[in-house]
């Protein structure tokens, strides 16, 4: 063999070695299920994007400042919403040299309300304490009760489930006087004392009331009704419905309630309150009324006018009674509406 095919045979061996594919190159992975695993080779990044810094991260402490206050503690929501309102109205009229003529008075209205309502899907429990009070002072005269009120009234709801706004529910009231209430200018004789007389309603029915509004009705087939006159003089004479000589009057009757409360105009908000209540066994249809509307003008957060009615109709109360001279009722009188309205400039409290 020459020497020119001994170095072209050399050149073939040589080129085939340098000419393999780099994959056969590559470390190679057997396992025991016959799976070849090729590792690829990871190649460096060159291209850095803007904005990234290559540099070791710090924490500086430099900025940092102490809180000036101790972090608040977590507070559990609650379902309960309460509000304590104190309202007190003044009247006041003065003459000097007035030709017209007229009695100096003041007249004051004090209004204390406590409420306590919780609703939370599918129980409402509305709780309610009011005393309200009034009096009127005039010149050369005593001095007269304009409004006497205790009433505290509590319901309880269920409902089946948070889709429904009625409730099946349980309702209580009571509701009486402070002092002794006279016909005036006569403040020999009451005509009504405390518990004398008072009212308390218990029974069940249901209640509708939508969450996103101060609206409540309340429908009950089933209310007992009981009048207390425990005044001894009140009671012989069967005032309020009792028997003479007797001091509680029993009724089973169908009550409705109903109370609105909304901001009608900016400002102006109206308060609505009525009652109706019939008996089953002495007078079915003969319904009691007690009906309140009143309105706020709001002036701030502190001042507003208040003007108001309030309707009274019971069968059970009655006027112009007629008495013999041996005492001996003549004509036991008849029932009337009873009327009262209200209007005066007070100052509004919430604590």
């Amino acid at each position: 063999m020459n020497t020119k095919k001994i170095f072209f045979l050399f050149f073939l061996i040589a080129f085939s070695v340098c000419g393999q594919d780099s994959i056969s190159q590559q470390t190679v992975d057997s396992l025991d299920w016959d799976v070849t695993v090729i590792r690829m080779p990871q190649k460096q990044i060159n291209i850095i994007p803007r904005g990234v810094r290559r540099i070791s991260p710090r924490i500086s402490f430099n900025k940092v400042k102490a809180l000036k206050e101790k972090p608040k503690k977590f507070v559990p929501p609650l379902f309960w919403k309460q509000e304590n309102l104190l309202n007190i109205n003044l009247n006041e009229v003065a003459f000097v040299n007035w030709n017209a003529g007229g009695n100096n008075s003041v007249t004051a209205l004090g209004n204390l309300t406590f409420t306590r309502n919780y609703k939370y899907r599918y129980i409402t429990w509305d709780n309610e304490l009011r005393f309200r009070y009034g009096i009127n002072v005039q010149e050369g005269r005593s001095v007269q009760k304009t409004d006497d009120l205790i009433r505290l009234s509590s319901t309880f709801g269920f409902r089946r489930d948070t889709l429904t706004n009625w409730f099946y529910s349980v309702k209580t009231k009571f509701n009486t006087q402070f002092t002794n209430g006279y016909k005036y200018p006569d403040t020999s004789t009451p005509i009504s004392r405390f518990m004398a007389p008072g009212y308390f309603f218990f029974g069940a029915g249901t209640t509708y009331a939508p969450d996103t509004k101060k609206f409540n009705l309340y429908i009950s087939p089933l209310t007992y009704k009981a009048t207390f006159v425990l005044d001894e003089d009140l009671s012989n004479q069967g005032a309020f419905g009792v028997e003479k000589g007797k001091n509680v009057f029993a009724e089973l009757g169908f009550l409705i309630t109903n109370t609105w409360e909304d901001e009608i105009f900016k400002n102006i908000f109206i308060n609505h309150r009525l009652n109706l209540y019939t008996d089953y066994l002495k007078s079915f249809g003969n319904v009691d009324v007690d009906w309140e509307l009143n309105f706020k003008l709001k002036v701030n957060e502190y001042i507003n006018a208040d003007i108001g009615t309030h309707i009274i109709y019971d069968d059970d109360i009655k006027f112009d009674e007629q008495l013999a001279d041996d005492g001996t009722v003549v004509d036991p009188g008849v029932p009337k509406v009873q009327f009262k309205q209200l209007l005066g400039i007070g100052l509004s409290f919430a604590f």
